[in-house]
């Protein structure tokens, strides 16, 4: 299967974002590949607040499930959450259950007054009422695959396909 091109898809995703951006508005990114997104998106629209990270690992009911084995990193939210308006990245949108996370991770430091979610791809497969206001693009994958963002030494991002171990109990 040909892959799009992860640059091409955070260009686009940059000119999606470019006219809602303004000082008002927050950005968070969720460890790793949605944090990655995150600083490019941040860089290249030049906003004014500080890019916020989040690491849902303690939120998420089924890491082991899928067969991922998540490293805990710190949150960080340098902005006062309560009343903001925030923009949630995420690298890959899928069942909904990793933005679920994200949001009731965000409410434990205040109730902001909007959140809108950007993807660099939405690959569909949703089990939660969650949908993307912004993506780079749409696919429709099997259920047993999983997409991959990497990051190179040059911070140059690329997208890679593989197949989930899905646990047997």
């Amino acid at each position: 299967m040909q892959l799009p091109d992860a640059e091409q898809l955070l260009a686009d995703l940059t000119e999606q974002l470019r006219p809602v951006v303004d000082e008002r508005i927050a950005m968070i990114g969720i460890h790793t590949g949605g944090a990655w997104v995150a600083k490019r998106l941040h860089q290249a629209l030049g906003f004014s607040l500080p890019l916020g990270v989040l690491d849902i690992s303690f939120y998420r009911d089924d890491y082991s499930k899928i067969g991922l084995h998540p490293q805990v990193k710190p949150s960080d939210l340098p902005f006062e959450v309560e009343g903001s308006h925030i923009i949630l990245v995420d690298d890959v949108l899928y069942t909904g259950r990793t933005i679920r996370a994200a949001v009731n991770e965000i409410f434990d430091y205040g109730r902001p007054a909007s959140i809108h979610l950007a993807t660099l791809i939405d690959r569909g497969g949703r089990e939660l009422p969650i949908v993307a206001q912004y993506a780079g693009a749409v696919l429709s994958l099997p259920a047993d695959k999983m997409l991959e963002l990497k990051q190179d030494a040059d911070g140059k991002l690329s997208l890679s396909l593989r197949n989930i171990r899905f646990s047997e109990k």
